[in-house]
């Protein structure tokens, strides 16, 4: 896969990542009540495991997206580091390797060399991890805290969809209710997610219910085997 067309998946997968988010915390929030619905569990303990759910969960997945992202910017900062050593050390061979890179993207090798001179005199650094690592700018540094804290509002947000049924719905239709809820907001996220990163929303409603149908399937089933 070519270095902008990864840029280009990465970035669709970045677009929708709010969504994938949001239904983790509709999926594993609703999947615990069907869990404790299954053993039996009353009212008040559905709604305690509800909040918990939304609190742990949001702060796991924000903590966890944080430090991906900030272990991401790491890499990118000693990635540049090596190519700046490389370029202080031996800046021709940096430039007959950027020429090299034009050459094989289909130019002449007059005009690639005239490209790899131009983008050097403009930014050397920039114009090698472009060419050899796909890596157009690097993460700024609140990138991390801002990552962490958009993957936990989602997932929150998510989690506050069954959390919600789970305080207002009569104890008698409860499951149920979070059933149809769930059902609805992975349908809504998945099919917005899936027009914004314009991939198939018929694929991504069907792998998002069949994940989401399955674990609260599999967790009012456990419950009801060992409880």
């Amino acid at each position: 896969m070519s270095a902008t067309l990864r840029e280009r998946v990465l970035a669709r997968v970045r677009e929708t990542s709010w969504a994938i988010d949001a239904n983790d915390g509709i999926i594993s929030t609703a999947g615990l009540l069907q869990g404790f619905a299954g053993a039996g569990a009353g009212d008040r303990l559905l709604l305690f495991a509800a909040v918990a759910a939304l609190i742990a969960g949001g702060l796991s997945a924000g903590g966890a997206k944080w430090a991906e992202v900030a272990a991401e910017r790491e890499e990118q900062l000693r990635i540049a580091a090596d190519e700046r050593a490389e370029l202080d050390a031996d800046p021709q061979a940096e430039l007959d390797e950027l020429t090299a890179y034009w050459e094989g993207r289909g130019l002449s090798p007059e005009l690639a060399r005239e490209v790899a001179v131009q983008l050097s005199e403009r930014d050397a650094l920039g114009a090698q991890l472009d060419s050899e690592h796909g890596l157009e700018e690097i993460m700024t540094r609140s990138a991390p805290a801002y990552g962490g804290l958009e993957t936990a509002l989602a997932f929150m947000v998510g989690a506050a969809i069954p959390l919600a049924i789970t305080f207002l719905a009569p104890v008698a239709i409860e499951t149920s209710a979070i059933l149809v809820a769930v059902v609805v907001s992975l349908a809504l996220t998945s099919l917005v997610a899936a027009g914004v990163g314009r991939i198939s929303a018929l694929r991504m409603l069907a792998r998002t219910l069949v994940v989401g149908l399955g674990t609260m399937a599999a967790s009012y089933v456990a419950g009801l085997v060992f409880f």
